[in-house]
């Protein structure tokens, strides 16, 4: 995965609340005799970011290419399981943000920087072991146990996103028309999130095209949002919709969640995805 560094988790054991505890009980004492009166800092990992920063700004903290996370606390486990956070969406938002410590513009990162930020967050929590069930080819279930730090990053075409400045031109192949499209942020996808609300309130299921609306900047050098909609709606063939989408599957920098199995009927290998359920952020939950 873009992950931490080479030294962790292997030379660092991990902290338990009771030791981080004592630190910041520690470090507090140790203020209180200096007259400092900062807030006390927790033990923290530096994140590489399966990007490496090349499509942010050279002027943002994100374009470093790895962040600064802190280990979860029993405080950020109260984040978890705020029954507000959990109904509106934002519980895991609420957690990334609490655990970031490099200060970056949240709504610039790209998604599979995020997803990175994620399993970084569950490996700083609750260890780097996650226990799930795959199905086998044989077609049984059984159980294995993941190594979240071994996950590594998604093959992409790094030539041609390091020259894309995170725009990307897509030669549509049915209609032969010229489009550009921008890589998903957390930004761009609440955007999304918040008009497809809209959009179900009036019963409308308007997914893949609300999706396109918004990750399409530009028709043929056009860029005015309503000849974007327009387009996307009465224009935008299948097969080039699914070009687009093809197209941006290629250069879209994120974490590989597949992973090597063994088929325990037959020992052959088998490929499978790393399901990310419940318990991956709540392992008590019984879920």
């Amino acid at each position: 995965m873009g992950t931490v560094n080479d030294d962790y988790p292997k030379a660092k054991k991990q902290m338990s609340d009771a030791d981080l505890k004592a630190k910041a009980v520690a470090q507090y004492e140790a203020k209180k005799v200096t007259g400092e009166t900062t807030t006390p800092k927790f033990p923290t990992e530096i994140i590489e970011l399966p990007s490496r920063g090349i499509l942010y700004p050279k002027d943002s903290e994100l374009s470093k290419g790895k962040i600064e996370m802190k280990y979860m606390t029993a405080r950020e486990e109260d984040i978890l399981t705020n029954q507000s956070y959990i109904k509106q969406g934002v519980v895991l938002d609420k957690l990334f943000k609490a655990l970031i410590v490099s200060d970056i513009n949240y709504n610039d990162l790209l998604l599979g920087d995020k997803n990175a930020i994620m399993v970084a967050a569950r490996i700083l929590g609750y260890g780097k072991d996650y226990d799930l069930e795959v199905m086998s080819p044989s077609g049984e279930k059984q159980k294995i146990t993941v190594d979240l730090t071994k996950l590594g990053e998604k093959e992409v075409d790094w030539e041609t996103l390091e020259k894309s400045d995170g725009m990307l031109t897509v030669g549509l192949p049915a209609s032969k028309r010229e489009v550009t499209v921008q890589l998903l942020t957390h930004g761009v996808q609440k955007k999304i999130d918040a008009e497809m609300k809209g959009l179900t309130k009036l019963k409308k299921d308007a997914q893949m095209t609300t999706l396109l609306k918004h990750l399409i900047t530009s028709v043929d050098g056009n860029s005015e949002t309503k000849t974007i909609r327009h387009f996307v709606d009465n224009e935008l063939f299948a097969i080039d919709a699914r070009a687009i989408r093809t197209r941006l599957n290629e250069v879209t920098p994120d974490i590989d969640l597949e992973i090597d199995c063994i088929d325990e009927e037959d020992g052959e290998p088998f490929r499978s995805n790393v399901n990310i359920g419940l318990d991956f952020f709540w392992p008590d939950s019984k879920l």
